[in-house]
């Protein structure tokens, strides 16, 4: 995955503030979508949009499936953005 992928997806605040969301702990697809006044159609295509980032990782249990943070996407960011400003 590109950078400039991870990079557009952390433009929308509704998807940062799913990353925010998830940095609590995983959830599921409808706990995610009750902490928003869109639709869940709209929430389903956010995550879609971190999967493809890479930003989070998802997992099928049954009938449900969970998504949590995948830290090593955003650490590679901020090493980036460090060596950028010259740390």
């Amino acid at each position: 995955m590109a950078m400039q992928d991870t990079l557009h997806a952390l433009t929308d605040p509704t998807r940062r503030e799913i990353l925010n969301l998830l940095k609590q702990s995983r959830m599921s697809a409808g706990d995610i979508v009750k902490n928003f006044s869109v639709s869940g159609a709209a929430i389903s295509r956010h995550l879609s949009v971190l999967k493809e980032a890479g930003l989070i990782r998802d997992e099928r249990e049954g009938k449900f499936i969970y998504y949590e943070l995948n830290t090593t996407v955003l650490e590679e960011i901020m090493l980036w953005m460090s060596e950028l400003k010259g740390e």
